[in-house]
């Protein structure tokens, strides 16, 4: 008989295990006097006892896919935007009741204890969050799959607004620890970079290559682990920490020369100790393909050491059992890294690699900016991969003998479609590569997928239309409604019932209730608590208050030119006009509230932060307009301030130009915490619409077609005489109405707007939007009619789970049972 595994002890769930659980690690773990209690090491002893339940399950979890011999799941990504743990931990595991017992007894509650844990530096934005949401769903459905990501010392940056811009300090988010991650040092794995190949013959007659002379770097894995919800299934995130193989050159040392002694462990660690470093300098492009394929080496290293463990050295069928799901083009050197794994240390044929690897690998894009579609420099290739560099130029070789064969005499179609892009300094096309060795390629959302297909990836839509498809992001309601918005969550189950949360399409039970005038005022007295407490949050922050009772319109993402924050505060600064020209009387008082970082060296994105933070401060200081308008831009954009802001939300700004948004996420965050979207037809917005109806939805501006079509002939001056609102803003900004102590120090604000090849057609779509935002006035003059759309939003926002998107990469992607 078949010996039982010990999964080890598994801590119970009731009040008396977890206060014995949370003493013991207060007083044995951290080493503290139980009868001084200080919040900080509350929050930690919490954090271990909380941790100590997923351990349990983890283990339970790991060895029921270990005996049914799943197919695994790897999703590589360079960013993780996990927010905070505890909550989201206490939540799934459904243990709110005993852990608000035992905190009353401390004289604190679990809100505030939260507070002492940092959100987690893993990411920058929505490609970072959507892969968060990724693991959610994935736990809740119990598929196998496992995160790979690295553990960022310093997130991006934290943003403080000062003297109305941007200004970047260090976000040490590891300082004080953290508690929910295990180091796994028996998997390190070893990383190479730079030195030279030679080619060997072995004694059976092949011909090998060797990477020799490298400078090796350690990469150590830390586990963070992932709660499913209220199943007991847990997956995981492992993170890589970048650590030299040797401390310091002891013979440096005792020379005295201190630095060059460390140098190699310094050059090493720089690999992750900063999220995403700034690579407009070379030594930040460097750092950042260090990155990259740290991260791809280290983890097709991890899963092949797995597979050998379980199945012996045999990979033959390493690929059947195996998906890389590449998010977005940074871990494209996991392609050429599975096959020099396979290559140089299994000795495979290249035929016999490649069948393996183009069999196993998934790459999704997140981007329709071909300037934001990776190419590194072949000469930076070569001197820091030179084996990756020669096994890139193979593929391409293979690849246009395929291409030339399919079109004989193309020449042009030879030199768009090749992994190289030819010219004084040679680049990769690091997407392309993706797409070359991927058995799928998918984009974010419908119309997304489709100018993949018809516009940036024609060509090898053309010659592998198969491969094609896509999947609409989504994102979990168990963080953005049940955590981030208990009242509105308290309400819905109260009215339709508890299983909207593993389900969401169950919402639309939600539709008959929209037009009863009893729901409707419970509706309303959700967001206005909602509400209160968001703009306490502002205040305490920034200092400007803004009403409760006023509409709250709300744009919070990365600052980009195409995400058009600048069109935003034009009708800013239209309203603020009106007002002065006395016809404001038919509009509706507003508080405007806008967020994100700009990356720091983009500097038409820091200045349009500046000019929001300009225009804010002479509008909230201004003793006639501040009556009916605020504006604020909330600084340190970040998963947790986003949980404040989701639900209090009453307008979403998703107003990109279409055509350029991807998808989107925030869109629906918003919709499902019951936000009215203003938006233009771009990315997930479309789909929105389809599902909440044309009348449920403020569409303005030019279609992707139309934006394509303009392009070329686009006069932005013709428009600007043609409109006399845009006139007169424009007059404000030139004649330095914000900028009185910086006379033209917006002149690039302008000078974007009247520039014909301005590829984000402010202009363009600046009536259209003016005229979108006053149906905006008039529904919400009407409270009624405004909670009836507000709760078919929320109704119809059940597609845009992330549950949804993961069956579908499951059924059509990963090919993998759905419980």
């Amino acid at each position: 008989m078949k010996a039982q595994a010990y999964m080890g002890p598994d801590p119970g769930l009731d009040f008396d295990s977890l206060k014995a659980d949370i003493e013991r690690h207060y007083c044995l773990s951290l080493g503290q006097d139980i009868n001084s209690v200080s919040p900080d090491y509350l929050y930690q002893a919490l954090s271990l006892a909380i941790r100590d339940r997923l351990v349990s399950r983890w283990k339970r979890s790991q060895h029921t896919q270990y005996e049914t011999s799943t197919k695994q799941v790897y999703y590589l990504s360079l960013e993780f935007l996990m927010g905070r743990t505890l909550s989201n931990a206490i939540h799934a595991l459904n243990l709110e009741q005993p852990v608000s017992e035992f905190l009353l007894g401390y004289g604190t509650e679990l809100e505030a204890l939260a507070e002492a844990e940092h959100d987690a530096g893993l990411g920058n934005g929505g490609l970072g969050r959507l892969a968060a949401c990724f693991l959610d769903s994935c736990a809740t459905m119990r598929l196998p799959v496992t995160g790979y990501g690295l553990r960022y010392e310093y997130g991006m940056f934290q943003q403080r607004i000062e003297n109305g811009q941007q200004v970047e300090y260090p976000d040490h988010w590891l300082r004080d620890g953290n508690p929910w991650e295990i180091q796994r040092a028996e998997d390190t794995r070893t990383v190479q970079f730079c030195g030279h190949t030679e080619l060997h013959r072995a004694r059976n007659g092949k011909f090998s290559f060797q990477w020799l002379d490298t400078h090796d770097v350690l990469a150590v894995p830390y586990d963070v682990l992932i709660p499913g919800y209220r199943n007991d299934n847990v997956n995981v995130l492992r993170l890589w920490k970048a650590e030299a193989t040797d401390v310091f050159d002891l013979e440096e040392f005792n020379a005295g020369s201190y630095p060059e002694a460390v140098e190699a462990k310094n050059l090493a660690e720089h690999i992750t100790m900063v999220l995403y470093p700034n690579d407009v300098s070379e030594n930040g492009k460097v750092l950042r393909l260090r990155q990259q394929y740290f991260l791809a080496s280290a983890s097709l290293q991890d899963a092949v050491a797995k597979w050998v463990k379980r199945n012996g050295a045999d990979l033959r069928h390493f690929g059947e059992s195996h998906v890389f799901q590449l998010n977005d083009t940074h871990p494209s050197c996991a392609i050429p890294e599975l096959m020099r794994i396979l290559l140089d240390d299994y000795q495979f044929g290249w035929d016999e690699a490649w069948e393996v690897t183009t069999s196993c690998m998934a790459y999704t894009n997140h981007t329709l900016l071909p300037e934001a579609l990776e190419r590194w420099s072949v000469s930076l290739f070569r001197e820091l991969l030179p084996r990756l560099l020669e096994i890139v130029f193979e593929i391409n070789a293979r690849f246009l003998k395929q291409v030339s064969s399919h079109w004989p005499g193309d020449v042009e179609r030879l030199q768009r479609m090749s992994l190289i892009e030819e010219g004084a300094d040679r680049k990769i096309r690091m997407s392309y590569l993706a797409i070359v060795g991927s058995f799928s390629i998918n984009g974010v959302a419908a119309l997304h997928s489709r100018l993949l297909a018809e516009d940036l990836f024609f060509d090898f839509h053309s010659l592998w239309p198969h491969k094609f498809n896509n999947k609409t992001n989504g994102v979990t309601p168990r963080r953005w409604i049940k955590h981030a918005n208990p009242l509105l969550s308290e309400l819905i189950t109260g009215a339709i019932g508890e299983h909207w949360t593993s389900d969401l399409e169950a919402l639309v039970d939600l539709r008959p209730l929209s037009v009863d005038s009893g729901f409707q005022e419970q509706w309303r007295a959700v967001k206005l608590a909602n509400k209160r407490r968001l703009t306490t949050t502002v205040e305490n922050q920034t200092g400007v208050r803004l009403d409760p009772y006023w509409l709250l319109d709300v744009q919070v993402k990365r600052i980009h030119e195409y995400k058009r924050q600048l069109l935003n505060i034009l009708h800013v600064i239209h309203l603020y006009d009106r007002i002065h020209r006395g016809d404001g009387d038919e509009l509706q008082p507003r508080s405007v509230l806008i967020g994100g970082k700009a990356a720091p060296g983009y500097y038409q994105a820091r200045l349009i932060i500046h000019f929001i933070n300009c225009v804010a401060d002479v509008i909230n200081n201004d003793p006639i307009a501040s009556r009916q308008l605020r504006v604020v831009f909330l600084p340190n954009y970040s998963v947790t301030a986003m949980e404040h802001i989701c639900p209090g939300t009453e307008l979403s700004e998703q107003i990109s130009t279409a055509g350029k948004e991807a998808s989107g996420t925030g869109n629906m965050k918003f919709m499902m915490n019951g936000a009215l979207t203003i938006g233009t037809a771009d990315g997930a917005n479309i789909e929105i619409r389809e599902r909440v109806g044309a009348d449920n939805f403020f569409e303005f501006g030019l279609t992707s077609d139309e934006v394509h079509q303009a392009q070329g002939n686009y006069n932005p001056e013709e428009l600007i005489a043609g409109n006399e609102e845009l006139q007169r803003v424009l007059r404000f900004i030139e004649t330095d109405h914000f900028s009185l102590f910086t006379p033209g120090g917006f002149a690039g604000i302008t000078h974007s707007i009247r520039n014909p090849g301005d590829r984000w057609m402010i202009a363009a779509d600046f009536p259209a939007y003016i005229e979108a935002q006053q149906k905006v006035e008039q529904v919400y003059g009407d409270q009624g009619e405004w909670q009836c759309m507000s709760i078919l939003n929320t109704a119809a926002s059940g597609w845009f789970s992330s549950d949804r998107t993961i069956s579908e990469y499951a059924k059509d992607i990963w090919r993998i049972p759905i419980a």
